[in-house]
């Protein structure tokens, strides 16, 4: 990883995503319990909107920029977070060994996303589910196309992210059932960002 994706993008991320999504942050954490795997834990804001229930958090995350950034708001959770990994593509943990898994506008980075899908669905216990909110490939064919234009450049200045991923087949390839799924325009960046959010579950 280079210095740019490792120290720079990190703050342009913590202040893009920063307070205007905290809503939807608190929206997708809902429900979450137990123990909780985040994949791109960044610079840990989402550990402001964990509910009581979860009780240790699991965090992989590349960039030491971004762990150095959450280093306050770790030591502000009521519960132990422990980082387990570098690469979501290649998770360190034993199968069905955790609750719930926490990814937010992260299956855009991951190079090769059905892995990283398939890691989730074999460290998940049976019955525990994928929180996620990502922004991916809108239904809109002038939108998308846009995005199939931007998104080679768009990936070398934003951490590799792809802007036209089907977020929701993707899940549901890996094994994964869609529960409950939402999608909209991202206000603001109609040509770039279309939401996908939703919890999908491994069968019990």
């Amino acid at each position: 990883m280079g210095f740019y994706d490792d120290q720079v993008l990190p703050r342009i991320v913590d202040l893009a995503l920063g307070r205007s999504m905290e809503e939807v942050r608190a929206r997708v954490a809902a429900g979450l319990s137990g123990e909780v795997l985040e994949i791109g834990f960044g610079s840990g804001r989402n550990l402001a909107h964990l509910p009581s229930g979860v009780t240790r958090l699991l965090a992989v995350e590349p960039a030491a920029g971004g762990r150095r950034l959450a280093a306050a708001r770790i030591a502000a959770a009521p519960f132990a977070v422990e980082f387990v990994g570098l690469d979501g593509q290649e998770l360190g943990l034993a199968d069905a060994s955790v609750d719930h898994v926490l990814t937010t506008w992260t299956l855009c980075t991951i190079p090769d996303v059905d892995r990283a899908l398939r890691e989730i669905h074999r460290v998940l216990r049976p019955g525990g589910t994928l929180h996620f909110t990502e922004h991916g490939r809108s239904p809109s064919p002038t939108v998308a196309r846009w995005q199939n234009r931007l998104t080679p450049a768009w990936s070398r200045i934003a951490g590799g992210c792809q802007l036209n991923r089907r977020i929701d087949d993707l899940v549901e390839k890996s094994g994964l059932t869609l529960d409950s799924a939402r999608t909209y325009p991202m206000s603001g960046t109609a040509q770039i960002g279309f939401a996908y959010e939703g919890v999908a579950s491994k069968p019990a």
